[in-house]
């Protein structure tokens, strides 16, 4: 849907930005740190109420963790459960709702609690030797699956504890390994994995329990960014069903996630998806047991392909594809009181939307479609969310099943926000590659005076297949540009997610084509439909493949722009392949391995244009970053300084992909900032 009216607030859902008015100051990257972010929000199982933690953030940049309970019978009260020092996280309520469990590590590791609700203190309901990564209870709640990082060769816990202090205390440093991965992200293998364990909980402290993935040597929730969404008990509480890969050596070129199913008192898993080479995920069933849905990709070696929503009866063993004809690729589900219904977020033109799928018919239904949103529960008549924009850092709504009465939960960022000045903005679109339309953000300098031209932040995503939407980032947070006077544009090229999977397959094997020229289109159209935006004095950003992209523009558009910033940017498509750790993904996008496809590899390769390089960049990157290693970085630079092209180095030997540390953030936006300030005019 094409949003053609500044969005200034969420006004559908009456939320109310008067602070925008009594603004003091644009939004700074001291600002954004000291936000407060709510998590593990968690819904009761009769409906009636949520508990969600909150990490507040004080002026000095110090934080406190904590648990909170709110009704849901239309009370404003908020009461504060848990004042412990530490974090809880991981939120889950108990079969009657009288208790909740979570996460937190007050005794020196990561163990799981449980709180009365009536009041008292907490109580350690796990002491195992390991650290709890996170839990998922039994619909009855006598029964809890664990995830614990072990080594696939132990019989016990205490074996793997001793192995892990041995690692520790060993004089050699040399790691030893015989087939890939050995490194994934921002991690060298140590060779544990990320196993499952079932223990039951009959009132007494759990100090060990079963591991029913025993012997596996893949990781099981999918490491680095799943959790436990990919693992469930069965309604009857008699077997566990979770995500992972078959053994073997091919773990770092192939996507073949399967739903596996086994006991409860452990044993040989059955493969639910076997006949599926390509991804499967994120099992759920409805309440009473009677149907399993999940995700399932179908191209194999894919992780961009689109989910689609698969339904099988557990008492007929029949499965079908719900709503084939549905052109969205869903993030996550959740069954609706009926058991058939189910209600699903999923990325659309810019926002992450919430949906209704009807599982007899298929039919879609649009719930809520703005910002970026994410599902807690549902109950009988409402949906609670979370949502984001780009004026909103997050917090908690309601919202009918019919679409209708929109209600805030919490405002965790209220007084903070009223200091606060944002810039206003706008979707637009425009005639991209082969006259398509294509869609992308601009955001006003929050200090904006009409008739003055403003110089422009051209931001550009990584993935390839991602977004710019309306959401609010804890890293790349576009608002921090038009606070500091830029006018922002952010462009969803050929390639992005969000607008079919034919135009989120479009990139692959064509990654400087049609995006470059969406890119230079874009940046054309939204000039001359804003003529505050300075299309002569802009400069490009990107991290990942907008990194990639700002080495492709030295090369293929080095006309177009003032300076350049490329964080953790593919430089050598070459050496970039034999280094990476997921070769899945460049052997996807580009048609095979180097050795097999070489001349595609090639066509797209920076490296093969620096000849055409003029244009000041400043290069970006951390030394833990293993998806795109340090050294891509370091040849780009390597080369301006040899060739006397300005260019700045920015290292970080403690960051990875991302930019996670606070005070990093802050010196990443200073250099950042202050590079474009060097090169434009304002």
């Amino acid at each position: 849907m094409k949003k053609t009216a500044i969005i200034m607030a969420l006004a559908s859902a009456g939320a109310v930005f008067s602070a925008q008015a009594a603004s003091t100051a644009p939004f700074t990257v001291q600002d954004l740190v000291k936000m407060n972010k709510l998590h593990s929000a968690a819904l009761s199982s009769d409906g009636q109420k949520i508990v969600y933690a909150v990490k507040n953030i004080d002026a000095e940049g110090e934080s406190t963790t904590d648990l909170y309970l709110q009704q849901l019978n239309g009370s404003t009260a908020i009461k504060q459960l848990t004042s412990a020092a530490g974090t809880e996280h991981s939120v889950a309520f108990g079969p009657n709702d009288k208790n909740i469990y979570f996460l937190a590590a007050r005794n020196g590791s990561s163990q799981i609690y449980k709180l009365a609700l009536d009041g008292g203190e907490a109580i350690q309901v796990t002491d195992f030797p390991l650290d709890v990564e996170g839990f998922k209870l039994s619909q009855d709640g006598k029964q809890v699956v664990v995830n614990m990082r072990v080594f696939p060769e132990c019989q016990d816990l205490a074996c793997s504890k001793d192995k892990f202090t041995a690692e520790t205390e060993r004089d050699t440093t040399g790691r030893e390994y015989k087939q890939l991965m050995v490194r994934h992200w921002d991690t060298w293998s140590d060779h544990s994995r990320s196993h499952l364990f079932v223990a039951q909980l009959n009132g007494t402290k759990v100090t060990d329990a079963v591991d029913v993935t025993a012997g596996l040597d893949t990781e099981t929730p999918p490491k680095p960014f799943s959790g436990m969404e990919e693992v469930t008990f069965t309604p009857d509480g008699k077997h566990v069903v979770y995500t992972a890969k078959a053994p073997g050596k091919d773990q770092a070129w192939i996507t073949n996630y399967d739903l596996w199913k086994v006991s409860v008192t452990g044993g040989k898993a059955e493969n639910l998806t076997e006949a599926n080479k390509a991804w499967d995920a994120h099992p759920t069933y409805s309440a009473d047991g009677r149907y399993l849905a999940y995700f399932a990709m179908t191209k194999p070696g894919f992780e961009a392909d689109r989910y689609r929503i698969m339904l099988r009866d557990t008492v007929t063993g029949q499965e079908k594809e719900v709503a084939p004809l549905w052109d969205r690729s869903p993030s996550s589900l959740a069954f609706g009181k009926d058991n058939k219904t189910l209600y699903v977020t999923a990325q659309d033109v810019g926002q992450v939307s919430i949906f209704e799928v009807n599982t007899q018919f298929g039919d879609v239904k649009t719930i809520y479609n703005e910002g970026s949103n994410s599902i807690v529960g549902v109950n009988n008549d409402q949906i609670i969310f979370s949502h984001k924009s780009l004026v909103e850092p997050g917090d908690l709504y309601t919202i009918n099943l019919d679409g209708q009465n929109l209600n805030r939960l919490t405002d965790i960022n209220k007084e903070k926000l009223a200091k606060i000045k944002f810039g206003e903005y706008q979707q637009f679109s425009f005639k991209g590659w082969n006259n398509e339309e294509v869609f992308g953000y601009w955001i006003k300098p929050a200090n904006y005076k009409a008739g003055e031209k403003y110089p422009i932040a051209f931001l550009v995503h990584g993935g390839p297949q991602g977004s710019f939407g309306n959401s609010f980032s804890s890293r790349w947070n576009p608002q921090l540009w038009a606070g500091a006077g830029y006018g922002v544009v952010m462009i969803d090229f050929h390639g992005s997610t969000g607008y079919g999977q034919a135009f989120t397959d479009s990139i692959t094997q064509d990654w400087g084509g049609k995006p470059l020229e969406d890119l230079q289109k874009g940046l054309a159209a939204v000039t001359k439909q804003q003529k505050w935006l300075d299309g002569n004095n802009a400069c490009a950003l990107g991290g990942s493949y907008g990194g990639y992209m700002m080495n492709w523009i030295q090369g293929n558009w080095n006309d177009g722009f003032k300076c350049l910033v490329n964080h953790a940017g593919l430089f050598d498509m070459r050496s970039m392949y034999y280094v990476t750790e997921e070769l899945w993904f460049p052997e996807f996008e580009f048609g095979g391995t180097y050795e097999k496809n070489k001349e595609l590899y090639e066509k797209f390769n920076p490296v093969n244009y620096v000849e055409n390089w003029q244009t000041p960049m400043l290069v970006i990157h951390g030394e833990k970053d293993f998806r795109v290693p340090y050294g891509q970085g370091l040849a780009a630079f390597t080369y301006m300084q040899r060739n006397g092209i300005p260019s700045e180095l920015l290292i970080y030997p403690d960051e990875n992909h991302w930019i996670l540390n606070p005070d990093n953030l802050e010196q990443w936006y200073a250099n950042v900032l202050g590079w474009m300030d060097r090169w434009t005019e304002k």
